[in-house]
């Protein structure tokens, strides 16, 4: 009895996770699993981690050090006694030290170097932002086109339903004897060339979803289906103007705020070398002992004796006032002002990159826009030219190839709308990412 429930559970329990693997992904999905998957978007990760880091370092620097020393020296022959004469003999001696240095100043070098390095961080930070947003463009570009391609193939299937039904239709009143058998001919050739392109438009979107999956770095994408957002309509589209969008680009776009930042770092290390002019003072201070021993004395103090007897404690100041470097101040100083200037081109030309995306992001909105809204004026006297033709044909006042010509009309123009409707949709997502 066991045995029986615990095979039923394991079959309804393999059920169910077939059917959530075969539950269509939402656009949300699809974004959350390619940011996951990404290795690009892992290796930025790491770098930022890693300018993370260089900025905690920096800030440390600030602490003073803490070193213990130790050291063993055996001398042979004449050596040094502590009265400061030599003798022939054999000596050991034992020291052991701590210190510590703490920098007063140094022209701010480290001030301006923990700021550089916030300033990397932060671009890091905007450069891993720049990589997400694209990867959610790719997957939003790739996601409409399946949406596309269903409806292509939607069409495509029903066009071919209408020819099997006017078939079908033909062959009663053949087999009725109301009509020659030689007028099924142009009706089957239709019928093969609208199964071609049934099949084609399968293949398209296989190879849409293929890409998709791709991009999710999914390992198998043959039970791969989407399912089309809620505020996909006309309704929940707002074009939005080319200057809005781009005045609030200029400001929240992650390779602005990226290029800004390395503009920001590059200023600093030219004040960070600068400081390389000024003296830098720092404290320091030492706290040891020793132990001295000669083989030909017997009486040497003890171990412990001499280590409480050694004891010595040592403060000071060093001043360091640099006066002649053979110019490498001077030469690493203008090196960072040129990487200053090179940082603000970098600086202008991501901005004029990011307004001719916007304008062209905008322009061709509006050439969707208005392609898709001709292309429903089409559809409707697409239609109606056909059912027009189709009742022309039905009195045997019109060819089969005039109907079909209604009909291959009307397809071409179903095609031309779905292809404008969802660029337009693309067109206006990406301008509401560009902002």
């Amino acid at each position: 009895m066991k045995t029986k429930i615990f095979m039923i559970l394991g079959v309804l329990l393999v059920t169910l996770l077939a059917t959530a693997q075969q539950k269509p992904w939402s656009l949300q999905q699809c974004v959350d699993t390619a940011l996951a998957n990404n290795r690009n978007v892992k290796q930025q990760a790491l770098t930022k981690q890693d300018k993370e880091i260089a900025y905690q370092q920096a800030r440390q620097n600030l602490l003073p050090n803490l070193n213990a020393s130790a050291s063993q020296n055996w001398n042979f022959g004449r050596s040094l006694t502590v009265d400061n004469a030599y003798v022939s003999t054999n000596s050991s001696q034992s020291s052991f030290g701590i210190s510590s240095s703490l920098i007063l100043f140094d022209g701010l070098k480290m001030k301006y170097n923990i700021d550089a390095r916030k300033a990397d961080m932060y671009a890091s930070d905007a450069d891993l932002e720049k990589i997400k947003q694209d990867i959610t463009t790719n997957v939003a570009a790739g996601f409409l086109q399946i949406l596309l391609n269903k409806e292509l193939l939607q069409i495509a299937t029903d066009q071919l339903s209408l020819t099997l039904t006017k078939t079908d239709q033909r062959k009663a009143l053949i087999a009725a004897g109301k009509m020659a058998e030689g007028e099924m001919l142009e009706l089957l050739a239709q019928e093969s060339k609208e199964e071609l392109s049934r099949l084609r438009a399968e293949n398209t979107l296989k190879l849409s979803l293929l890409d998709l999956a791709q991009y999710l770095e999914l390992d198998n994408f043959e039970n791969l289906d989407i399912v089309a957002p809620d505020n996909l309509s006309e309704s929940d589209l707002h074009l939005l103007s080319a200057d809005a969008v781009l005045e609030s680009a200029l400001t929240h776009r992650p390779e602005i705020k990226g290029a800004v930042y390395r503009l920001k770092s590059s200023e600093l290390s030219v004040l960070t070398t600068k400081a390389d002019y000024y003296p830098s003072l720092s404290l320091g201070a030492q706290y040891g002992s020793g132990y001295y021993n000669l083989s030909n004395l017997s009486n040497n103090k003890s171990f412990g004796q001499q280590i409480a007897d050694n004891m010595s404690a040592i403060v000071g100041f060093n001043l360091r006032v640099p006066i002649f470097n053979k110019f490498d101040v001077h030469n690493r100083v203008h090196s960072a002002q040129l990487a200053v200037q090179s940082s603000k081109l970098y600086v202008d030309n991501a901005k004029l990159e990011l307004k001719k995306s916007v304008q062209q992001a905008y322009y061709n909105a509006l050439g969707a826009k208005s392609r898709w809204d001709a292309a429903q004026k089409s559809e409707i006297a697409s239609r109606e030219a056909y059912r027009f033709t189709n009742q022309k044909y039905e009195a045997g006042r019109a060819t089969v190839y005039e109907l079909y010509q209604a009909k291959s009309n009307l397809t071409q123009v179903l095609s031309e709308q779905a292809q404008a409707k969802y660029e337009y949709f693309f067109r206006i997502k990406l301008l509401e990412l560009l902002k």
